[in-house]
């Protein structure tokens, strides 16, 4: 069985994500989109919202597992048993970063690839970052957000909004 992990910080999970994470999931046997711990990351939802946020707009997706991890990516790949990291790349910028990164995992455990995906073009731009910005401007977010998470989004931006 052909395992993939697909892993990010899913600050919410945007409709680029989804589309890389069904895209995998076309491609692997299964697909683990892992919630990773990113210590330089301020985020707007706690670790387990964000596993659940996942699990609701991958429900309809039988071969993908959500899971989370403060473990070095490539030791949890390693205890996962998989040999394939996918990264989502939107710019050339994605990919030098990605690109070092995926030198390392490999220096670190020798056994794992690292596969990338290009965004569709509709969503080569877009990130949880610029979502979050445009949230705060009350932004139309069915473009950029799976539509089933956008109440929890709204909501999230709301609650920021009244503690300032």
């Amino acid at each position: 069985m052909k395992i993939a992990i697909y892993p990010g910080s899913f600050d919410p999970v945007t409709s680029g994500h989804l589309n890389i994470i069904r895209r995998a999931a076309n491609i692997f046997d299964k697909l683990i989109v892992c919630v990773m711990v990113n210590a330089g990351k301020n985020p707007m939802f706690t670790l387990e919202e964000r596993v659940e946020l996942i699990k609701r707009v991958t429900a309809d997706i039988g071969n993908v597992e959500i899971d989370c991890s403060n473990e070095l990516l490539a030791n949890y790949a390693k205890r996962r048993g998989s040999c394939v990291i996918v990264k989502g790349l939107r710019a050339g910028s994605d990919f030098e970063n990605e690109f070092k990164m995926s030198l390392v995992n490999r220096k670190i455990n020798p056994e794992l690839d690292t596969m990338f995906l290009t965004a569709e073009s509709r969503y080569m731009y877009l990130s949880s970052s610029m979502v979050k910005e445009l949230g705060h401007y009350g932004v139309d977010l069915s473009d950029f957000l799976p539509g089933e998470i956008i109440p929890d989004f709204q909501e999230r931006i709301e609650k920021q909004r009244n503690s300032v």
